[in-house]
């Protein structure tokens, strides 16, 4: 490139060698500044970056208005437009792990058929740190109300979550369940539309469901598919090794050694280092 005044791609043509393993990546620059527009933008998710770059300026921090959309560009903070049915979002920063039980719980619907066709929704919702199943409550419709009355009867058996992790279905925004947020305050953390992942806890407890009790049997009605979801829920938490846990189940009775009764609590470390998927 020195001695023959051409581009870098084109004396990486002549020589072989790919242009990736000549380049290297830059170290982003202004980091702070990208914290605060990161800061900002979750506080206030339809600013885009000429709002957020009056509020920096109202903070001391000035700046060319191209480096600022470049910056707010890079951070990947544009705004979207809205379209569809309005939807309740979960904030822009990433949920901790859960460092205790009742801290956090998930829930999540699945659907299944009887064996002449007709469906039927299963509620499921377990604790993200113990990994124990709460409830698997099926029924033929499953609204909003009747959620809210299983969460109430939930409370009551464990105690009061801390925060609630849910996708944006239709009954888990409807006005029975935001109405129970405001009287119980629980929060409640709604994962961004098309991002399962966001809720992976639930969705790995689901396959395990599906793959394991859904599609080795066939239900004959509603009373045979309730009575299979009770066992196969008492054996997921009592007899089920779960890999997370060290191959203990959720709930199992502790060795003189071990301290608490809940496999989680008596072993933290592993779940707070990682959220392992049994």
């Amino acid at each position: 490139m020195s001695g023959h005044d051409i581009s870098q791609r084109r004396a990486c043509q002549l020589i072989g060698v790919d242009p990736k393993t000549v380049r290297r990546a830059r170290v982003p620059d202004h980091p702070e500044i990208r914290t605060r527009m990161r800061e900002l933008a979750a506080e206030r998710r339809r600013f885009g970056y000429r709002r957020i770059g009056l509020m920096l300026e109202r903070e001391g921090i000035k700046m060319n208005h191209k480096k600022l959309r470049r910056l707010y560009a890079e951070e990947r903070l544009q705004v979207k437009r809205r379209r569809g049915r309005k939807r309740a979002h979960g904030t822009r920063q990433p949920m901790p792990l859960p460092a205790g039980s009742n801290q956090r719980w998930s829930l999540d619907f699945l659907s299944d058929v009887f064996g002449a066709g007709r469906r039927f929704r299963i509620l499921a919702v377990i604790d993200d740190f113990t990994r124990e199943c709460l409830a698997l409550v099926a029924d033929t419709s499953l609204p909003g109300t009747r959620v809210a009355r299983e969460l109430d009867a939930l409370v009551v058996r464990h105690g009061k979550p801390r925060t609630i992790v849910s996708d944006n279905g239709s009954e888990l925004t409807s006005r029975a369940i935001l109405k129970w947020q405001n009287e119980t305050g629980v929060a409640w953390h709604y994962i961004a539309p098309g991002k399962p992942q966001q809720n992976g806890f639930i969705e790995a407890f689901n396959g395990r469901l599906r793959d394991e009790l859904l599609n080795e049997e066939v239900f004959d009605s509603l009373a045979d598919a309730r009575r299979a979801l009770a066992r196969w829920q008492h054996d997921y938490n009592h007899v089920r090794p779960h890999s997370s846990l060290g191959g203990r189940p959720p709930v199992a009775p502790a060795s003189p050694s071990s301290g608490p009764t809940k496999g989680m609590a008596a072993n933290p470390s592993p779940t707070a280092a990682a959220p392992a998927f049994g």
